[in-house]
């Protein structure tokens, strides 16, 4: 689980042949094989590190369903490493698990982002969505985009600040609202029986 609020941008040094190295510091501190850092918004597993980079393997799916395969040597990326249970939550749950790649609409700091066909459902005002593993706050959503304030400092420490229109990113909703989506509407299709 993570909480959206980054702790470094690194740089990709390759991506080849399935495998991701990326160059970081801070996330590195404490690494073990095994750990999970989220790569703008994707949770990824270390499989190799040294002092300045690490390593991931990166699935078919992973890159077919992520922004992740547009990535190139230079690429800047946000890295947060799992959240300890004795943190602070300071974004809201992120799980690491990327619903859909959006494309930026609109630059910084009145980002405005489309989704995927489906992903609006889950966006309403004032609700917690992950744009490249950053945890926004939705200011509106009008059809299959919405738009976050986005404030100088999460510009500078992050990569939406040199994010370009048309620039693909990847999205996971709340998780709280794919639950309750989950739980209730087995319950609304049995009132829509009754009525029938």
């Amino acid at each position: 689980m993570f909480t959206g609020i980054v702790e470094e941008m690194g740089r990709v040094i390759a991506l080849e042949g399935g495998r991701l190295r990326v160059s970081a510091e801070r996330v590195l501190e404490g690494v073990g094989l095994g750990d999970s850092i989220a790569v703008n918004g994707c949770c990824l597993t270390v499989v190799t590190h040294d002092e300045h980079s690490w390593e991931a393997d990166l699935s078919e799916e992973t890159l077919r369903r992520t922004a992740l395969s547009s990535l190139e040597p230079g690429s800047q990326v946000n890295l947060e490493r799992a959240v300890r249970a004795d943190q602070r939550m300071g974004g809201h749950i992120v799980q690491g698990h990327v619903d859909g790649v959006g494309t930026i609409r609109h630059r910084v700091p009145d980002l405005r982002v489309s989704v995927p066909d489906g992903l609006e459902r889950y966006l309403v005002e004032k609700g917690s969505v992950t744009v490249d593993g950053v945890s926004l706050t939705v200011v509106d959503v009008d059809g299959d985009t919405f738009s976050v304030a986005v404030i100088p400092h999460t510009s500078e420490v992050t990569n939406l600040g040199a994010l370009d229109e048309g620039a693909l990113v990847n999205i996971e909703v709340d998780i709280v609202a794919k639950y309750v989506e989950r739980m209730a509407t087995p319950h609304f299709e049995h009132l829509r029986e009754e009525r029938s």
